[in-house]
Parts: C-alpha cells; sequence; structure tokens
C-alpha cells in the first residue's frame, strides 16, 4: 500500500494554484492538505515567477511554522536568491517550465525523505557561493561553515574523548578559563544546557 505524503500547494496566483492541485490531485502517493493543516510533516509547493518580497514573505512565514520541508517552483532566480530560499528552509527548486506531475511527484518523495534538490546549473552557483562565503568571511575570522572555530571543535572533540578541563588545557597549552570560556560560548551559542550537551549536538550534527 502506497503511503501517501501530505502536501499543500501555495501560488502566487489562484490560477497557477488551482492547476498544480489538479495536476497532483490524481498521484497515489499525494495526499493535499489545507493551510490550516500544515504542519512539520507536510510537504510544501510554493510557487511563483520570481523571488519577489511576498514570496519570501511567504517563506519565512513558513519556516516560523516549522515547515523544512519545501519545493520552491520558480521561473527564474538569480544567486542571491538562491542563498536566501536556502536559508528559509526550501529543499528543493524547479524551474516551472520543469514543473510537469511526475516531476512533482518525485520531488514530493525525496523531499518528503530528507533529500535536497537543484538544478545541475544552480547546484554549482551555490556550491561557489559557499566556498566564497568561506575563503571571504569565515575563514579570516577562524570560523567554519559548521559555526565551530577551529578551537572550538579542538576543545569539543576532547570533552567527547573524555578529557576534563585540566587536561584540555594542558593538551592545548590554553588557560582552563579559556577552556571554560570556549565551552561556554559554544553552550549559549546553540542554546544548550551544558558540555556533555554541547558535545552530543555536535556529534549529532556532524560538526565535529
Amino acid at each position: 500500500m502506497i503511503t501517501r505524503i501530505p502536501v499543500y500547494v501555495h501560488a502566487a496566483d489562484p490560477i497557477t494554484e488551482a492547476g498544480l492541485e489538479a495536476a497532483l490531485r490524481p498521484r497515489p502517493e499525494v495526499e493535499l492538505m489545507g493551510a490550516d493543516d500544515v504542519d512539520e510533516h507536510t510537504v510544501v509547493i510554493e510557487a511563483t515567477d520570481s523571488l519577489t518580497d511576498t514570496a519570501m514573505r511567504t517563506l519565512r512565514s513558513l519556516s516560523r511554522r516549522g515547515c523544512h520541508r519545501i519545493i520552491l517552483v520558480i521561473g527564474a532566480l538569480d544567486e542571491a536568491g538562491l542563498l536566501n530560499v536556502v536559508e528559509v528552509g526550501v529543499c528543493a527548486v524547479v524551474r516551472r517550465t520543469e514543473a510537469t506531475a511526475p516531476r512533482l511527484a518525485q520531488l514530493i518523495v525525496s523531499t518528503a525523505a530528507g533529500e535536497g534538490t537543484l538544478p545541475p546549473d544552480l547546484l554549482g552557483r551555490l556550491l561557489q557561493q559557499v566556498g566564497r562565503l568561506q575563503r571571504q568571511v569565515l575563514s579570516p575570522m577562524d570560523m567554519h561553515l559548521t559555526g565551530l572555530s577551529s578551537r572550538e571543535v579542538e576543545v569539543l572533540r576532547l570533552v567527547a574523548d573524555g578529557r576534563d578541563t585540566r587536561e584540555i588545557a594542558e593538551k592545548l597549552c590554553y588557560s582552563e578559563r579559556t577552556v571554560k570560556n570556549v565551552l561556554h560560548d559554544v553552550t549559549s551559542r546553540f542554546q544548550l544546557k551544558n558540555r556533555s550537551q554541547a558535545v552530543a549536538y555536535a556529534l549529532r550534527e556532524g560538526l565535529i
């Protein structure tokens, strides 16, 4: 038996919205939902010609509601817009000219499974932007895309190995106060309670 995936469709104009719903309604893997039924398990399809301020407000509103399974159907998307939609939780981007019912159904299934999808040219541009961000902004500050500095990574790895504050300080040639400050900064930044939770979070998220 096919498990039906809850899907909410929203478009900048009612004709596009009705057309997408009509295309998806016969699909056995799709269960169309209303706006009031949207939750963190719903795959949301947002359709727009371009990334207008209105479209961005809609995407941010969905993100605040806990929706992070968003498929963006769009006519054109520049590099700045690409970063913006990734930041608000868009998992997949498909151009309107390629948004057939089979293609959308495929994206719905992959998005529900936690996978991300971008057209090859957009993926290449995103990787270039991420590389520039690391080289020009983060590296000069000794930061990484993980949100951790090299020193924070070293300290967390040693905590994960079972070292106490004194042992970490001796290993890294820091003062114990510095080690405590590093751990305090990490727990505060990620809103964690203590060093054990910081290590668990870093391991779970693949930060160390």
